[in-house]
């Protein structure tokens, strides 16, 4: 059985805890519906027993003999096919999941449960509770960590082309209700 670990800082992105959703495959199919978050690892940040539980369960699947071809889930931004926008090139990404039917628990920094949905976003900072697993599907061999819980630990901009501005940023404080502006003579 592989060991629970907790995972050092990162930056969540495409951050999907409230609901399960499905992906589209590489033969234009849909996947199973699974929660997720990308996790975006700073450059230099110690990953190394996450590489340990990988190498061990790599080889307990393959009996100590790993494929060569095997998918490693330690990957560089730039090596992404999608990169993740608003990180650097250099950023380990790794993406965590779970199954549609074993939703992730989701804390704040205080261990108090998140509810709010706005609360969990992409550009955040989190850690994981994570489990090691090797596969082997469809030809596909490699080793990914599967998502038990994630700890929401501080607020950061939000990541993303697209993504919107809180409107506590959006706007600016108005004191005393100011009145509205008049409308144009053209509409007059």
């Amino acid at each position: 059985m592989a060991e629970k670990l907790i995972t050092p800082e990162f930056r969540g992105a495409f951050v999907q805890i409230f609901r399960a959703k499905a992906q589209k495959q590489a033969d234009g199919t849909m996947g199973k519906a699974k929660f997720s978050v990308k996790a975006a690892f700073p450059p230099n940040t110690d990953l190394s027993a996450m590489k340990k539980e990988a190498e061990a369960a790599a080889m307990e699947k393959w009996a100590g003999k790993p494929p060569k071809t095997l998918r490693s889930p330690f990957r560089l931004n730039e090596e992404l096919d999608n990169p993740t926008p608003g990180i650097g090139d250099d950023w380990i990404i790794m993406t965590f999941s779970a199954n549609e039917d074993r939703r992730p628990g989701l804390v704040d920094a205080n261990l108090n449960d998140i509810i709010d949905e706005t609360e969990a976003y992409s550009g955040a900072w989190y850690r994981a509770q994570v489990r090691c697993y090797a596969y082997d599907q469809a030809g596909n061999k490699g080793v990914s960590f599967g998502l038990e819980n994630l700890q929401k630990l501080k607020d950061d901009e939000p990541l993303g082309t697209g993504a919107r501005t809180p409107a506590s940023k959006a706007f600016e404080a108005v004191g005393g209700g100011a009145p509205a502006k008049s409308a144009s003579s053209l509409f007059d």
